[in-house]
């Protein structure tokens, strides 16, 4: 697979949609990895099963709160140095890098890293979408924590973090990146290339880049939802896909509060008639409800695109009076054990229902 500068567009937008409404700006993202091509080249992109078992391999992220994002980007120099940071640590330079998550800004920002440091990047993430924490990542689920961590801001003030458990690390990252201003880069999850074979969720740049690409025929044919959902229906993870609504936002509560973005968004039916769907978030899309019926949960994707242009909208660019479709859809199996779901299911954001299958539940 090659990311070249005319894919940024498409491969920013189908990364966005991932992201279920988190994951920090996509435009922002798609900027820093154009510039950084620009200046050194298109990086070099492997697939999974082309690491050695022994490869090292780390992730690579910006953390913080989206709200904050849109206004502190990334330097470049602040990625170069949370990835020395991490090798000095551990005595050994990365063979390979990987984003954390497949949304937003964080699946550009591996571009950028790549392309900087001519570190090849592999064709996979942690999550299959984004979360807001950083213990919610399919490596930690089956026993490989995010620690030693680097965490680096834009003054190039650096901290590396040891922790004894993903949530201790999580803790201590999401306190250190407040003092940092709440927008930080990351290296962590220093794993073995047969880790990523086991438990990475595979190929998903390619996969961000064909979504972008269904949107962008979709609106040449005049129907860009049809042809996400035709796209999204053809993918092994993403194959249980439906419009869980369409309507008007006629009210959204966001605020900046322990290091998320949290609050809810209510969506009206177009015709005024009828119940109000709300959508639950921090950071990212959790749960899409009518009255009091979940139509969709985490782990699976609940997303709002708006509803001519299929443009994915982040939470931060949400605003009164957008005319949106709601799309919910499946993740991969990996994320949906027992395991994961302790992990990042509902129950681990504070909801009290169980995690039922979005293709199990009846509109």
């Amino acid at each position: 697979m090659k990311i070249e500068l005319s894919d940024l567009e498409d491969f920013a937008r189908g990364a966005a949609f991932l992201g279920t409404g988190g994951g920090g700006d996509p435009y922002i993202g798609r900027l820093l990895a154009t510039h950084a091509i620009k200046e050194f080249g298109t990086p070099k992109i492997i697939d999974p099963e082309d690491l050695a078992d022994d490869a090292l391999v780390f992730a690579i992220a910006m953390l913080g709160a989206p709200t904050v994002l849109v206004e502190k980007a990334a330097c470049g120099d602040d990625i170069d140095l949370a990835i020395d940071k991490l090798s000095e640590r551990l005595g050994r330079r990365p063979d390979a890098l990987i984003p954390i998550e497949i949304g937003g800004i964080n699946s550009t920002i591996p571009i950028v890293a790549s392309a900087r440091s001519g570190i090849p990047l592999v064709n996979a993430d942690g999550m299959g979408r984004a979360f807001p924490e950083i213990q919610m990542v399919t490596f930690n689920v089956y026993g490989y924590p995010p620690a030693p961590l680097s965490i680096v801001d834009e003054h190039l003030n650096a901290v590396v973090v040891d922790a004894k458990d993903a949530k201790t690390a999580e803790d201590l990252v999401r306190s250190v990146a407040i003092q940092m201003g709440l927008s930080v880069m990351t290296a962590n999850y220093p794993i073995s290339g047969s880790v990523v074979k086991k438990y990475a969720v595979k190929h998903t740049l390619t996969l961000a880049l064909e979504i972008g690409r269904a949107i962008s025929r979709g609106r040449a044919q005049g129907e860009p939802v049809d042809s996400l959902l035709a796209y999204l229906g053809s993918t092994e993870y993403y194959k249980h896909c439906k419009i869980l609504f369409d309507g008007k936002i006629v009210d959204i509560k966001r605020e900046t509060t322990k290091g998320f973005s949290v609050g809810h968004c209510r969506i009206d039916p177009l015709t005024g008639d009828g119940d109000s769907m709300e959508i639950i978030f921090q950071n990212e899309n959790l749960v899409a409800k009518v009255k009091d019926k979940l139509l969709a949960m985490v782990p699976d994707l609940v997303c709002v695109v708006d509803r001519e242009t299929a443009e994915p909208i982040p939470v931060e660019a949400l605003r009164y009076g957008q005319r949106v479709k709601i799309i919910g859809a499946s993740v991969p199996p990996v994320m949906r054990t027992p395991e994961a779901i302790k992990i990042f299911g509902p129950r681990a954001f504070g909801f009290e229902e169980d995690y039922v299958p979005i293709e199990n539940i009846s509109m």
